[in-house]
């Protein structure tokens, strides 16, 4: 399953980058967070391995982060991978005219089970909303300093 998801955020895009590319951050804009290791690699390289530790509810999920493609302030991808799927982002981001910035997000999830097979057949949009919120989070977080961590 791939799809497109974009936003624009009301920082240039240095300070964009700045916020994005700092892992402190991200318990600000990654709902459910609990924590992260570095398991590989220098971090923020091409490479680099690192483990993200999630709290969903009741339901405990581990991901693989492998960064794949690094030409900042432009372009960043990495793979997640956690028990079930594969998943491969692209993200672009580019300075507006009017000093903001624009980030495109290309998502793909490849699903290695049978139960995550039928979930993005079934519920396509739930991985649509999902990516969505965490755009919408990180938008929020880097305009206004409101954060998830406690949400």
């Amino acid at each position: 399953m791939k799809y497109t998801t974009e936003i624009i955020v009301n920082i240039p895009l240095e300070a964009f980058i700045k916020k994005l590319d700092n892992p402190e951050n991200m318990k600000h804009w990654q709902r459910g967070l609990v924590g992260y290791d570095y398991i590989s690699g220098t971090p923020g390289d091409i490479g680099a391995k690192m483990k993200l530790l999630y709290k969903m509810g009741k339901r405990d999920m581990e991901l693989i982060e492998t960064i794949t493609h690094k030409k900042m302030p432009h372009e960043f991808h990495v793979n997640y991978d956690t028990k079930g799927m594969h998943n491969i982002q692209e993200n672009y981001f580019e300075e507006t005219m009017d000093g903001q910035t624009k980030w495109i997000s290309k998502s793909e999830f490849i699903p290695t089970g049978f139960m995550l097979r039928m979930m993005t057949l079934i519920m396509p949009s739930a991985f649509k909303k999902q990516s969505k919120t965490y755009m919408q989070d990180f938008k929020n977080f880097a305009e206004k300093g409101t954060s998830v961590a406690n949400a």
